[in-house]
């Protein structure tokens, strides 16, 4: 796993909550907008069965956590009002912006390949955050649910090959820096 600032004071119990509610605030962003483009691979992957039932599932898992994410910003003191008056932040919104160009310019197969390539490491990170905010910031099971989903083991994605091996590195440097962003950016600022 690499090395991760945020997770790190998170998992110590150091991070504001205001830096978490902001967390909130951007998965409210990432997660339609992931759904929207896994929605768009798999209408665009229909030669490719296999893949455009794999998209499908992603966006699926792209509903069920937008539906939990719900508990996680009300623990973290997110109404509704400053949910929809929340101004996204660039550094964490690249991420989803990059995912969006994937779902438009890539071949499917690639796309798949790149983003599966980062999951083992986001669900670790969401482990991590799961314990921590339940022993440090005594949050709920229901209020920790969206990281426990991402916990989870990803579903499991078709066998494919590549179209172009070096596209599909190329597409997995630049997810993992836009990750990269998305968690630099909420770290708080002294």
């Amino acid at each position: 796993m690499t090395e991760n600032p945020l997770v790190a004071l998170i998992a110590t119990g150091t991070a504001p909550v205001e830096t978490l509610a902001t967390l909130a605030l951007e998965q409210q962003r990432v997660i339609p907008a992931d759904r929207r483009a896994f929605l768009h691979l798999a209408q665009r992957a229909t030669a490719q069965p296999e893949t455009a039932d794999f998209f499908r599932t992603l966006a699926e898992g792209e509903a069920e956590a937008a539906r939990r994410l719900t508990a996680f910003a009300t623990a973290c003191g997110v109404d509704e009002p400053r949910s929809r008056t929340y101004e996204p932040l660039p550094g964490c919104q690249s991420y989803p912006a990059y995912v969006a160009w994937l779902a438009l310019n890539a071949d499917p197969t690639d796309a798949l390949l790149a983003l599966t390539s980062n999951f083992a490491e986001w669900g670790a990170y969401c482990a991590t955050i799961a314990k921590a905010l339940r022993h440090h910031y005594a949050f709920t099971n229901e209020a920790c649910a969206f990281f426990d989903f991402f916990a989870e083991p990803a579903p499991a994605a078709p066998r494919v090959e590549p179209t172009d091996k070096e596209l599909v590195r190329q597409y997995s440097r630049a997810l993992q820096h836009y990750e990269g962003s998305f968690w630099a950016t909420l770290l708080p600022r002294p």
